[in-house]
């Protein structure tokens, strides 16, 4: 596992987001993992708001008179509290919504300088506007009430943005990486030892970091049709036709595979690469990679071109097989197509249900985190970025596994 004390000092995260983005849980997050004191705007100036007297702010103090005055005070605690963290302890998390910050200005270059010599690396906690409505409707806390309805603005200083659809250790696996916490390559695992013919990608959470589109697609398709998120979650990775087919009769599959494959086609914008992906995707040579999915064409073709990959010649999608992951066809088909045999192909993969797919095929495996939980990637290789390995084609003409220089 990574060590915080990879890091340098002094170090201070920024985390913003509107209320109901998580922002507080993946700030206490990283406080935790980072082993630094974390300071939340909420903590350190609402339980003196909400105890003074009703009407001596002539309203709740968000809608008050006086609500500029309340925030610039409320914003100058926490600056001089959270300076006064990292001077004693060298590193910081502070949490708040930093709505002004974020469009840069006077209000940024304040907390900059509370921050300094510190430069803040800024996490942007953003999300689908219902959802983080439905968060705030649901946990009762009576300042909601009060809060003006706004659509937020753009960042106009450089962040890194996390989802609020994901899981906090989901969203730890994109943080710490940002902010230069590695994992640890296993520099003695025996697939460094190993030659291979060709390069099996599969593609969501491998290729595109699509795992938030996904999960808002199948929530959105689980309030439809009512079903249950936690049987969806259990399913990851498999086709959806399998996942529909655990989840509706008979008579409503066409309908429901009809339905979610319109949501995932919607959502699949801005789409980015999985870290290093595009780079190591490109080092393998055009005729001796594919692309093995559970999605369908449509899917996987949005996602793709959203990311900025173009259509390897061999693209393995669920239309193409009887038998999706985890069963080993889909890996033995594209290794059919490209010529090689499964034992001499590397698989990248990151859920579960690939994993046991490559390893039924004979194929080597190489772990993504970020979508699954550590412990179940059970593969030969694990690393939190394709970044941290590269390919190198040996004077015989071999693929060979090599891990990249430090990281940092």
């Amino acid at each position: 596992m990574p060590s915080p004390c990879q890091l340098p000092d002094p170090l201070a995260v920024v985390v913003a987001g509107t209320a109901g983005s998580g922002k507080s849980t993946l700030g206490r997050a990283i406080a935790e993992r980072l082993r630094a004191p974390l300071i939340d705007l909420d903590s350190v100036t609402t339980p003196l708001l909400d105890a003074l007297p009703a009407g001596v702010l002539g309203d709740h103090w968000l809608t008050s008179p006086h609500a500029a005055a309340i925030r610039a005070g409320r914003y100058a605690a926490l600056r001089a509290t959270a300076a006064d963290a990292l001077s004693t302890a060298g590193r910081v998390v502070v949490v708040a919504p930093f709505t002004a910050e974020l469009a840069g200005g006077a209000e940024w270059e304040a907390l900059r300088a509370a921050l300094a010599p510190a430069e803040p690396h800024v996490i942007h906690v953003d999300g689908d506007p219902a959802v983080l409505a439905s968060r705030r409707a649901s946990r009762g806390a009576s300042r909601d009430a009060h809060r003006p309805d706004t659509a937020p603005a753009a960042p106009a200083i450089p962040v890194t943005t996390v989802d609020a659809e994901l899981s906090t250790a989901q969203q730890l696996a994109r943080v710490l990486p940002a902010l230069g916490l590695r994992r640890p390559v296993d520099t003695s695992a025996d697939i460094f030892t190993r030659e291979f013919d060709a390069v099996l990608f599969d593609l969501d959470g491998t290729l595109v970091d699509s795992t938030a589109s996904v999960v808002r697609s199948w929530r959105r398709f689980a309030e439809h049709f009512e079903v249950s998120m936690e049987a969806l979650h259990a399913n990851h990775g498999q086709p959806a036709r399998t996942l529909v087919g655990h989840l509706l009769p008979s008579d409503r599959h066409a309908e429901a595979i009809a339905h979610v494959t319109d949501l995932e086609v919607t959502d699949a914008v801005g789409l980015r690469p999985i870290r290093g992906a595009g780079e190591f995707f490109a080092s393998v040579p055009a005729e001796r990679r594919a692309i093995v999915t559970s999605g369908s064409v449509p899917i996987a073709t949005a996602r793709l071109a959203a990311a900025g990959y173009a259509q390897p010649a061999v693209f393995v999608t669920v239309d193409d097989v009887v038998n999706g992951k985890p069963h080993p066809e889909p890996f033995l088909t594209a290794a059919a197509r490209l010529g090689v045999d499964p034992s001499r192909c590397l698989v990248v993969e990151d859920a579960p249900a690939g994993i046991a797919a490559a390893r039924a095929a004979g194929c080597a495996v190489l772990a993504l985190t970020g979508t699954t939980a550590d412990e179940e990637l059970t593969a030969d290789l694990v690393v939190d970025g394709l970044d941290a390995v590269r390919l190198e084609v040996t004077a015989s003409g071999a693929l060979r596994l090599a891990p990249a220089p430090p990281l940092v």
